[in-house]
């Protein structure tokens, strides 16, 4: 069996069960593909982030990094276990919204916020804006001033810091799109003008140093960093940070060869580097704000594929295709991340063969797998990919014109639907005829 699972996670008849809730039995209700989460292990993780803060008696906040999955039902989930949220787009804040999540618990990222962003943002009252680069300094300023209003707001800087991480989830160095730049004077000077702007309070700063990340060096350098940074800033400017945002980024287990601490632990760390450089400084010990998604959402999802066609070559490994593919789960063709994939009836079977997981789309890079160990598998069988929870829906498509997959809640042996799969109608909802003249 896969280490990934334990035997709770099967039931008396051999299958995999998600949430109490065997998963061929999900498939045949749902249909495939289909995303599923077992929603008792995001609010574990949540809960779990929440205890070493409060073991360690720190004022915190853990703000769930939506871009990771957002959808109504998981900000209704968020809400309930205290959790903030951050949002990087119009649609997440509006999603935010009609799950009638608190507004003054939302965060509002991004380095490129339009006019229309900021404004919805200002209307609705959002908590914070991360302010990330000098246009959106005065974008946000001729917002509040048309609107006389005010808003909290914080700087996201770039610590100088590049995490041992895919080069393409990497956001901590010097040489980043997000962020005011430390050794320049950018972040002093940005300080400087959000102080000096009657309408934009000052509540801290923010780091981000990448993602999927397991050192934790690189978690305790940027808390010295920041710690630095909000001496130096008290010292020159005669400002005290409320809060240091240190960010998410911590690292899951995917596949056998990941070898994560528990993300708490992380956070644990983040927590004790913090608290002694305030000592080491003469500075109170802030809040403590942390940004984590993968970490919440990542090994709580799953994507159920049926089996469809196959293809084997003498002397090759063979394609086993699966009716998903790039277009619900990406990250494979676009960074070459790996999972582990199991036969949903009988979880427990012994491994027979290697095979590459194919999808149905037209690209030769479409493949979930290169690969997989599986039993011998025929045209019907159900396969469940674990930890697919994070960066999997959200990044989902229409490419060649596919619907996107439904999407299951499950908890305490219960099933629910929270997102509809789409329909044909749903692809050209949007579509208008060309008329010609």
């Amino acid at each position: 069996m896969n280490e990934q699972l334990t035997a709770a996670d099967i039931n008396e008849a051999g299958h995999l069960q998600i949430g109490g809730v065997d998963s061929i039995e999900l498939a045949h209700r749902f249909g495939t593909p289909l995303v599923v989460y077992d929603v008792s292990r995001i609010r574990h993780q949540i809960q779990a982030f929440r205890h070493v803060f409060e073991e360690n008696h720190v004022d915190y906040a853990v703000s769930y990094a939506s871009k990771a999955f957002a959808a109504v039902a998981m900000y209704q989930v968020a809400a309930t276990e205290g959790a903030h949220v951050d949002v990087v787009s119009a649609g997440e804040l509006y999603t935010a919204l009609k799950a009638g999540f608190p507004m003054e618990d939302v965060s509002f990222h991004g380095n490129n916020k339009s006019r229309q962003e900021l404004e919805m943002a200002v209307d609705h009252h959002v908590g914070t804006i991360m302010l990330d680069n000098f246009h959106e300094i005065d974008l946000l300023n001729e917002v509040l001033t048309a609107k006389n209003s005010s808003i909290d707001v914080m700087l996201r800087i770039t610590p100088g810091i590049s995490a041992h991480t895919n080069k393409y989830i990497q956001t901590g160095q010097v040489d980043s799109k997000f962020g005011f730049d430390l050794g320049s004077g950018q972040a002093d000077e940005a300080l400087q003008k959000v102080l000096a702007n009657p309408r934009m309070k000052m509540r801290g700063l923010h780091a981000h140093i990448g993602s999927q990340i397991f050192e934790l060096a690189g978690f305790e350098g940027v808390a010295k960093k920041l710690m630095e940074v909000a001496a130096h800033w008290k010292h020159d400017f005669d400002y005290e940070a409320e809060v240091v945002n240190v960010g998410g980024g911590f690292g899951i287990r995917y596949t056998k060869d990941d070898h994560p601490l528990k993300p708490e632990e992380f956070v644990d760390a983040i927590i004790k580097a913090i608290k002694q450089e305030a000592t080491n400084l003469n500075l109170k010990t802030p809040a403590i704000w942390i940004e984590p998604g993968r970490s919440i959402v990542g090994p709580a999802g799953y994507n159920l594929y049926t089996v469809g066609s196959r293809k084997d070559v003498p002397g090759l490994k063979p394609y086993l295709a699966v009716d998903g593919g790039m277009g619900d789960n990406i990250r494979p063709a676009l960074y070459q991340a790996k999972y582990e994939t199991v036969l949903a009836s009988n979880p427990a079977a012994p491994l027979t063969e290697h095979v590459r997981i194919a999808g149905k789309y037209c690209e030769s890079g479409d493949i979930l797998a290169q690969d997989q160990a599986l039993p011998a598998t025929k045209p019907g069988d159900v396969l469940a990919m674990l930890d697919t929870g994070a960066y999997g829906y959200s990044m989902a498509s229409n490419y060649n014109r596919n619907p996107r997959p439904a999407v299951v809640f499950v908890e305490n042996g219960q099933a629910q639907l929270v997102i509809k799969r789409e329909s044909l109608d749903d692809l050209v909802s949007l579509d208008l005829p060309y008329n010609e003249n």
